[in-house]
This record gives C-alpha cells, structure tokens and sequence, in this order.
C-alpha cells in the first residue's frame, strides 16, 4: 500500500483550509488518497472549531474498505473505531458515521444543527443507482427506502444547514460545488496489461 507522504498530506490539507468555498468536490480517481486528505482536514478542523463532524458514505462496504485502504495510518485507525458504534468522540468534538440510505440517520438527524460545523461526502466509484436495494451497517437490506428522496439528496439535506462539506465523487457534477485538483495526483489514462486494454472505471487506488 503506498502511503501519502507527511509533504503531500500537509499541502493538500493547507489547501483545503485555505479555500474560502464552503461547499468542496474532489473529483480526481485516487478514492483513498482523497479520503485521506479530507478526513486530516476534517480532524485538524475540530481541533480548531470543536463540534459535530459528519462522515456520509455511500454504504456500510465502502466505510469498512476506507479503514483499511485510506492512505495514512491515522485515518484508517480513526474509521476502524468509528465503524461499529457510528459516534465517536475526538478531544471536544464529536464524529458521526452514516450512510447514503435514509435509515441510517437516526443519529445525525437528531443533532443540533447549529453543532454541526463541516461533513464529508464519500460516493463510490462504480456505484448502483440509490433506489435499488441498500445494505445498511446492521446488514439487513432496506428495500427501495431511497427511491422517493430526490435526486443526489444525500448531499443536499446537509448542505441546507452544514457550513463545509465535501463530496469526493469520481466523475459526478453536481451544482454549486467547487472542484479542488491536488497537483501531485497524476490525471488517470487507459491502462494496458500484457496486451489488455483496461477501462477507465477501474478502481485502481483500491489494488494498491
């Protein structure tokens, strides 16, 4: 697994906290590397501004390959604590986990919206469509629970009351989002294997 170097995590979140839009996507290929450097900024954040942080991914699958793919020690330490009790508290704030189906919002829905100062929003990258069936962190299938919520909701409803939020989400647009471009991620290119063209949907940060 190749790891983010101590350079390239404190310049990628320098540049997050310098940025002045409120509303962020990361939209590069690397998952992992990305999530990393959105969940330091996230930590380094709380330290600065204590209160509620939300960590918003698509299913239950994807939270438990972030704790074991991101690319620093300390985030995947972080998500493999967070993963079970889905609250977690860190020195004066509080961290919650949940995912892009409605019913596992028990626990952020019932914040204080005034508490809640920044989320991140973590879109798979080869993902179905959220009206079919979702899997929820205690594994029981919610049978179409998402077909009714309106189109990319998962990150409107936090959008309408959480100051920051970021969506990393490989390839999406979505409105009023400002894209950040980290340098040192090289833009992605057909690969070729023995003579096999490989697609472009390829995960490959998840083979690293």
């Amino acid at each position: 697994m190749s790891e983010l170097t101590k350079n390239e995590l404190y310049e990628s979140v320098k540049s997050l906290v310098e940025c002045d839009h409120p509303h962020l996507h990361l939209n590069q290929h690397k998952l992992f590397t990305l999530f990393s450097i959105a969940f330091q900024y996230l930590l380094f954040s709380s330290t600065k501004n204590p209160g509620a942080y939300i960590l918003r991914v698509e299913d239950s699958l994807l939270a438990d390959r972030l704790s074991k793919k991101s690319k620093d020690p300390s985030t995947r330490k972080f998500m493999q604590t967070l993963l079970i009790p889905r609250k977690f508290a860190y020195n004066k704030s509080l961290f919650y986990l949940d995912f892009f189906n409605a019913t596992s919002w028990n626990l952020t829905r019932e914040l204080s919206k005034e508490k809640v100062k920044a989320a991140i929003i973590v879109k798979n990258t080869s993902s179905r469509p959220l009206s079919d069936s979702v899997i929820d962190q205690s594994g029981e299938e919610s049978q179409g629970q998402n077909a009714v919520l309106p189109k990319d909701y998962y990150l409107k409803s936090l959008k309408e009351f959480v100051p920051r939020t970021i969506t990393i989400a490989f390839e999406e647009n979505y409105d009023d989002l400002h894209v950040i471009h980290f340098p040192f991620i090289k833009k992605e290119s057909v690969k070729s294997l023995s003579g096999v063209t490989v697609g472009k949907d390829v995960d490959w940060d998840s083979m690293d």
